[in-house]
């Protein structure tokens, strides 16, 4: 799709109603963490009326997906060790319940003259719309569109490989990975080299933590019948990263703990070696070396989505929007947050950066700045605390380092601990979603219907 600039933005068509016109609108693009989380919680807040509360603001969410997957889980789905639907949060339905609206399609534009926000035609699988151009009005806009793969230039990526940015790319490369072990078992023959080969460009979490989990669930598809490829001879996977070390954004002792673990799973790894090219047949190197591959994952860098460029608004190199402290776009009714936004915080050199924790952060400032704006009182600065990084490798390891508790100190993690702080990141984004009974009634389902299903997906 063509991305619009201001100049051709449509001038007819009219802003979608949005209920009580005398109330402000606030518009928030992009469901992902940080959006959804601003959306419900402003939805409750403000956006819902009853006996004894009067509702105070209409609440829009934009996205262009129908449903919501954290996005920390796109390896589980690319290995196939999680089953989607369990994990998947409807949009319209969240709105339902928590007081906002969920507008699907994607935005191509913004007026901020007219204070429009514009969205693309929706189509179905045969072509028929679904919905037609939109613009929707608003006060307050919230760009919470996230990121999308950098691939810097590199000739092929855009072709031979797969980007994890959404999960139907995640699922795109599991449908790819379960056809490849089945087309070598049905072939005459033995497995030919390279045929089920993986290449994972990039080793920073993602990247890390989907080469651990492809270790257990390629063995799972092949355990399933497939007796005739051989896991430890037939399938191989390759870590490359340009860096000196994998997991460059973390401590040192983290990145060989993971090293060993991953070395130790068989895991090729790639250091000090740059992509120059992707081809059908595998990855190229800047050393002159050609790693064969029959998938290749892109997990190299991040950047904003190319619609940003075109708003008229202030970005980054890498196409972000830079935001002040108080995440304002140069437009003071813009505000940017997530992995979209760029935020150098005050003496720091360094941006915040692209993390869940970021996301979650954001979306709990801009919760109670944005109610202090409809009041008219003066918005107060976000600050960023870091409270570590956790990597898990499935059920082989979780290390991390924890910040915070000392100032000053950092603590190493591993083991169990390391795991249940690791899955208490996700439950904290679904209690933000749904409330604490709600999760935990969900959590014994899952655990009691994993023990009657394939510990991986086989189609």
């Amino acid at each position: 799709m063509t991305e619009m600039t201001t100049a051709d933005l449509p001038t007819k068509i009219m802003p979608v109603g949005e209920g009580d016109k005398d109330l402000p609108h606030i518009v928030i693009v992009g469901g992902g963490a940080g959006g959804l989380e601003l959306a419900t919680r402003l939805g409750k807040k403000l956006g819902k009326s009853g006996r004894w509360k009067k509702k105070k603001a209409n609440i829009s969410l934009i996205e262009r997906s129908r449903t919501h997957i954290w996005k920390p889980l796109l390896h589980e789905i690319a290995a196939g060790s999680m089953d989607v639907s369990q994990h998947e949060l409807e949009y319209q339905a969240q709105g339902y319940w928590h007081g906002f609206k969920f507008r699907y399609g994607e935005m191509t534009g913004v007026d901020r003259e007219k204070k429009l926000v514009y969205l693309a035609a929706t189509y179905d699988e045969e072509g028929r719309e679904i919905t037609p151009v939109r613009s929707f009005r608003y006060d307050i806009l919230v760009i919470a569109i996230g990121s999308v793969g950098n691939a810097f230039g590199t000739p092929g990526v855009e072709k031979y490989a797969i980007m994890l940015d959404t999960p139907v790319q995640a699922e795109r490369f599991n449908r790819r990975l379960i056809n490849a072990c089945v087309r070598a078992y049905a072939q005459e023959g033995p497995v030919l080299p390279g045929q089920l080969d993986v290449a994972i460009i990039g080793a920073g979490a993602t990247g890390t933590e989907l080469a651990a989990e492809l270790h257990r669930t390629a063995r799972g598809v092949v355990a399933f019948g497939l007796d005739k490829i051989d896991p430890e001879n037939d399938i191989k996977i390759t870590l490359i990263e340009a860096a000196p070390r994998i997991l460059p954004a973390l401590p040192d002792r983290i990145s060989q703990g993971v090293s060993e673990t991953l070395k130790g799973l068989k895991v090729d790894i790639q250091t000090n070696s740059r992509v120059t090219e992707v081809s059908d047949k595998g990855v190229h190197l800047a050393n002159g070396n050609f790693i064969p591959s029959e998938l290749v994952v892109w997990a190299a860098g991040v950047k904003g989505p190319a619609v940003l460029g075109n708003l008229g608004l202030e970005v980054s190199k890498s196409n972000q929007l830079v935001v002040s402290p108080t995440l304002q776009t140069s437009d003071p009714s813009i505000f940017a947050m997530g992995d979209c936004a760029y935020l150098v915080p005050e003496g720091e050199t360094q941006p915040v950066p692209p993390r869940a924790q970021a996301a979650h952060q954001e979306a709990s400032h801009l919760y109670t700045e944005i109610q202090r704006k409809l009041k008219g009182e003066p918005l107060r600065p976000f600050k960023y605390r870091d409270f570590g990084s956790l990597v898990s490798l499935g059920h082989y390891s979780t290390v991390g380092s924890l910040m915070g508790f000392v100032v000053g100190r950092s603590f190493i993690i591993e083991g169990l601990f390391a795991k249940l702080m690791y899955r208490s990141l996700y439950k904290m984004h679904e209690v933000a979603l749904h409330g604490p009974w709600k999760v935990f009634l969900d959590t014994l389902s899952r655990t009691l219907t994993r023990r009657t299903e394939p510990v991986v997906k086989l189609h």
